[in-house]
């Protein structure tokens, strides 16, 4: 009995399937492919606490991927194998930042597109997806809302406010308001003219107000 014999499966011969320079210029492409991904995210992080992890992983993902597929392409057995492997597998993780999902779907296309040999579409198709996810995530919109906290003395500070707030915001609402003796809380969704966070300053200044606090209500603030 010979050593190919031992395996039923013809596991020498799936050994030469892929051949070399296909592996080592699927997983380098896939390499420098995930490093420009890595990069876009980087560029567009607009949360709270930026993960260096999250973007090593998109890296090691569309490696990861990219192998992945290219042994099930090699062998049919192999293939379903690998999808009744794979239906097990369970994340929990939780994604904090809806744009993190893109990046993900992204890492891991790529890689089943390298995988299939079709390098033009992962290169060019990735330039093309960088390129607006650079333009859109960057883009400043000055309609974020903002949660204004003031403290008032009393109704004539409150009215003052209401008035500068109608001359100086795009849009005002009242969310919730509390009042007792000496003090008057007011709680405004509000929308700035320009993309200047100054003017609490000149609202913390007005006559009767006792202070003032700007939160971001977009998801950007953690207390």
């Amino acid at each position: 009995m010979t050593f190919s014999d031992i395996f039923k499966s013809s596991f020498l011969e799936n050994v030469t399937s892929v051949s070399v320079l296909d592996m080592v210029l699927a997983l380098g492409i896939a390499f420098g492919i995930g490093l420009f991904i890595f990069f876009i995210y980087k560029k567009t992080y607009t949360g709270v606490m930026y993960s260096s992890s999250f973007g090593v992983t998109l890296v090691a993902l569309t490696m990861i991927s990219t192998f992945v597929i290219l042994a099930v392409t090699s062998n049919v057995v192999l293939s379903l194998g690998m999808v009744g492997a794979l239906s097990i597998v369970r994340f929990r993780t939780a994604i904090k930042e809806p744009l993190d999902i893109a990046f993900l779907f992204w890492a891991i296309a790529v890689g089943i597109v390298l995988a299939a040999g079709l390098i033009p579409l992962a290169v060019f198709g990735s330039l093309f997806i960088g390129i607006i996810i650079l333009v859109f995530a960057n883009r400043k919109d000055m309609s974020n809302p903002y949660i204004l906290v003031v403290q008032c003395e009393d109704n004539a500070a409150e009215k003052g406010l209401a008035e500068f707030l109608k001359n100086n915001t795009k849009r005002c609402t009242v969310k919730s308001k509390s009042a007792r003796p000496g003090n008057v809380e007011i709680n405004l969704e509000i929308r700035l003219k320009e993309d200047n966070t100054d003017f609490v300053n000149r609202v913390s200044e007005l006559s009767g107000v006792k202070s003032a606090v700007l939160v971001s209500y977009n998801g950007d603030f953690m207390g």
